[in-house]
């Protein structure tokens, strides 16, 4: 009898990753699991433990994946506005087959999880509030280049930053047409430019 070809974890993620961003915690079978990751029941549960616990992995590597990416953008920008807006910007361009045309998976997750299970749910909370945190940083980077005024709320700024970025994914993940999504995303992002701090006369 033929053994099964050794698995290697971090495209098995990936794959489990990217299966429960599409289908959800609840909606995901082990059959599911077992056509995406190529594995056996008996493998996956050997190399995860549980489907949770798979779940949770994959949680914490899209959750990696967007703060890096972020943080990425913020480099590559000349000054942190500049990131925030462009932020908004970049979803008009995606590909029609890039993922991140979805919902994103954490709020994904918390609106499937929230009442059936509170440990998913609690931990989702705390990559969001961690998300918000770095949105609240990118802010006070900028107040501190003379960006935004002395008296902005970067943590208020961040709240109101990650709501946007979720109505945005919404609205791309319902199939919005480009160009009143490019649109939106525009004037999601001129409302970032618009908090810019005006020059002294």
């Amino acid at each position: 009898m033929s053994r099964s070809a050794p698995y290697d974890r971090e495209t098995a993620l990936d794959a489990a990753m990217a299966l429960f961003w599409e289908k959800g915690f609840h909606a995901t079978s082990i059959k599911d699991l077992e056509a995406a990751l190529v594995m056996k029941p008996g493998s996956i549960y050997a190399a995860f433990t549980s489907k949770e616990t798979l779940y949770l992995l994959a949680l914490e590597r899209y959750f990696a994946k967007s703060r890096s990416g972020f943080r990425a953008q913020l480099a590559r920008a000349s000054s942190p506005l500049n990131a925030m807006a462009e932020h908004f910007r970049a979803y008009a361009r995606l590909a029609p087959d890039d993922v991140s045309r979805r919902a994103c998976m954490l709020t994904k997750t918390l609106v499937d999880t929230r009442t059936t299970d509170p440990a998913i749910a609690a931990v989702t909370r705390d990559y969001l509030s961690a998300m918000q945190s770095e949105f609240s940083a990118a802010f006070t980077a900028a107040q501190k280049a003379g960006e935004l005024a002395d008296n902005a709320d970067p943590d208020r700024l961040a709240r109101r930053f990650q709501a946007n970025v979720t109505a945005l994914r919404l609205a791309l993940h319902q199939g919005m047409q480009a160009n009143d999504f490019a649109q939106l995303a525009e004037d999601m992002a001129m409302e970032i430019k618009d908090l810019r701090k005006k020059p002294c006369a």
